[in-house]
C-alpha cells in the first residue's frame, strides 16, 4: 500500500509541476482568447459591428452586382485606401450590399436600388475576431497561409486539454491517497 501511495504522490507532483508550467506559459493567451470570445458573443449588444442600414424598399429593379462593386471601389479609392475587396454580402431582400475589404477594416453599405453609399464604418468585430483566432499576426506580416493562426490555435487548444486533464488528476489523486490511507488504517 505504501508503494502505491508513493507512486500516486510522485505522479501528482509531476502533474502539478507540468500543470503550473503550461498554465504560466499560456495564461496571457488564454485570457486574451477568453476576453475576445466574450466580446464576440456580445458584439451586437456592444455595437462592435455596424448595424445594417435601413433603406426605403423600392419596387424598381436591383442594380447589377458589378455596378455595386465598381461604386465601392471608386468610393474607397477616393479615401486613398486599398480597393481589394474581401467579400460582398449581398442582401437583396433588404436592398443592401455590405462590402468588406482585404487590407483594412472598412465596411461600406450600398443601396442595391440606387448604388449610393449609405454607410461607411469600421468592422471592430473583425479586428476582435482576428485577435481571438490569432490571424491578426498573419494579417500584419501579410501571410496568406495562416501559419501563425494554426500554430496559435493548436498551442492554446492542446494546452487547455492538458491543463484540464492534469487538473482532474490533481483533484483526484489526493482523494485516492486519502482513501488508501483510510482503508489501510482500518
Amino acid at each position: 500500500m505504501k508503494l502505491k501511495i508513493n507512486k500516486l504522490a510522485k505522479s501528482t507532483r509531476v502533474y502539478r509541476k507540468l500543470h503550473k508550467i503550461v498554465a504560466i506559459v499560456l495564461v496571457f493567451f488564454i485570457l486574451l482568447m477568453s476576453i475576445t470570445g466574450v466580446l464576440l458573443t456580445w458584439k451586437s449588444e456592444l455595437l462592435l459591428k455596424p448595424e445594417t442600414s435601413k433603406i426605403e424598399q423600392k419596387k424598381s429593379t436591383l442594380i447589377p452586382l458589378e455596378t455595386l462593386q465598381q461604386n465601392a471601389i471608386t468610393f474607397i479609392d477616393s479615401l486613398n485606401l486599398s480597393t481589394t475587396i474581401n467579400r460582398i454580402d449581398y442582401r437583396p431582400a433588404k436592398g443592401i450590399a455590405k462590402v468588406r475589404f482585404e487590407d483594412h477594416f472598412t465596411e461600406l453599405q450600398i443601396d442595391c436600388y440606387s448604388g449610393k453609399i449609405v454607410s461607411v464604418k469600421q468592422r471592430t468585430d473583425t479586428i476582435i475576431e482576428m485577435i481571438h483566432d490569432g490571424s491578426i499576426m498573419d494579417y500584419f506580416i501579410k501571410n496568406d497561409v495562416s501559419l501563425f493562426k494554426l500554430f496559435y490555435g493548436t498551442l492554446i487548444g492542446l494546452g487547455l486539454i492538458f491543463i484540464s486533464v492534469s487538473g482532474i488528476f490533481l483533484w483526484r489523486n489526493p482523494k485516492k491517497i486519502k482513501k488508501i490511507k483510510t482503508f489501510t488504517i482500518n
